[in-house]
């Protein structure tokens, strides 16, 4: 695996390699090679969703000031969950360096949220011990607290878009399954959302939940146009 290309990607040299190694290995590929529990990145993800939690906290606390903590929380979670820490890997191409057992790869494992979220935290809690926090703080601040606008308009689409249509009388928004496609272990939903029989918008994802996130985001896209 070209590690050298991750860390120009994502503009940090690591002085220990072995560490990014590990941040990149999942339990499926340990198992497989026999390195034991120890040889997985998930004491790395543990520490990494601390660091990230951190800095989260100190940049919303700082750019939002007049907003309370209830709100504040509720922001965080939108911004560091697991579907936008997957989404936010994958503008900077992070799947590609998952280390991966084989049966795990075949199955979709490179595609799943879950996995590649805490592929992410893991990729910073290296950082952060072999680079400290300002190292730590950069990279979150490059690569998952950029465009907060359009990722908290995207997270929240759903919600958002209800709030949009309850504005309105008697009008009503209903997600629709339009087609599924790939096999049982990777598949890729279509969804439709109908307001007031009318589509406004498709969504495809490998989860139907994520299907109707995209597609309350193309309506709410489509509606303030």
């Amino acid at each position: 695996m070209n590690f050298q290309k991750l860390e120009t990607i994502i503009g940090y040299q690591f002085q220990n390699k072995k560490i990014l190694q590990q941040a990149m290995t999942h339990s499926s590929y340990a198992n497989e090679k026999k390195h034991g529990k120890a040889g997985n990145n998930e004491r790395l993800e543990f520490l990494g969703d601390a660091v990230l939690e951190l800095i989260s906290s100190e940049f919303l606390y700082f750019k939002f000031p007049g907003i309370p903590e209830g709100e504040l929380t509720k922001k965080r979670a939108s911004l560091v969950c697991e579907p936008s820490l997957a989404f936010c890997a994958r503008e900077f191409g992070l799947p590609e360096f998952l280390l991966l057992g084989k049966g795990e790869d075949m199955t979709g494992g490179r595609n799943r949220d879950s996995i590649v979220s805490d592929a992410t935290e893991a990729l910073l809690g290296a950082i952060y011990l072999d680079g400290g926090f300002a190292s730590a703080k950069e990279f979150v601040l490059k690569f998952i607290l950029n465009d907060i606008e359009r990722k908290s308009l995207f997270y929240d689409s759903k919600t958002i878009l209800q709030e949009i249509v309850q504005g309105e009388k008697n009008k009503t928004v209903q997600y629709v399954l339009a087609g599924e496609n790939g096999p049982d272990h990777n598949k890729e939903f279509s969804v439709q959302v109908v307001i007031d029989g009318e589509v406004m918008g498709t969504g495809v994802g490998h989860t139907k939940k994520a299907a109707e996130q995209k597609a309350a985001y193309e309506a709410i896209r489509k509606i303030k146009q």
